[in-house]
């Protein structure tokens, strides 16, 4: 008899406790500021100039008949791009002077993008273009607080890459 009392005693005293809480009033976050389009723009070009991608990337592997193929990621592998810098051409068209190395090409390329925006986060889309050495990609690639995340594909390949953006410029 003296557990259930206990047990009640304990109930009561959480039911008290959360019917505080309850009438307590939240504290409102405050709302972020809405930047200009002109400010988002600013804010991406400055990301992108004199920058380092580093995180990695993962292959997506098919498997199965075509009629029921399951995806299945591949391990992960190290990954990086330095972006030199950033341009607006005109309307969602942008150009980026990214430096390409992988395996004995090292190269600057201009490789013109398009940028949507998803409220304040730039996605960069990458549309069947040519890269100097390789193949021919296309990609998806959010760019929000300092970090990157997206999907890409070419010829018979596909995979996620994601990771984190740093400042270059300290290397000059």
């Amino acid at each position: 008899m003296k557990t259930i009392s206990t047990c009640l005693l304990i109930l009561n005293c959480l039911g008290t406790a959360l019917a505080a809480d309850a009438e307590k009033p939240e504290a409102s976050p405050k709302p972020k500021p809405q930047l200009t389009q002109e400010q988002l723009e600013a804010k991406f070009k400055a990301t992108l100039t004199k920058a380092v991608f580093s995180g990695r990337w993962c292959s997506i592997l098919s498997e199965g008949q075509a009629s029921d193929k399951r995806l299945k990621l591949g391990p992960n592998k190290e990954d990086k791009y330095t972006i030199l810098g950033v341009s607006k051409i005109e309307g969602d068209s942008w150009l980026i002077r990214s430096r390409i190395q992988y395996g004995k090409v090292d190269v600057v390329a201009p490789i013109p993008i398009q940028v949507k925006w998803a409220g304040d986060t730039p996605v960069i889309i990458v549309d069947n273009i040519a890269i100097p050495g390789g193949g021919t990609y296309s990609a998806r690639v959010m760019v929000y607080e300092n970090t990157y995340a997206g999907t890409w594909s070419g010829g018979e390949h596909a995979g996620l890459l994601n990771g984190v953006i740093n400042s270059d410029k300290d290397s000059e």
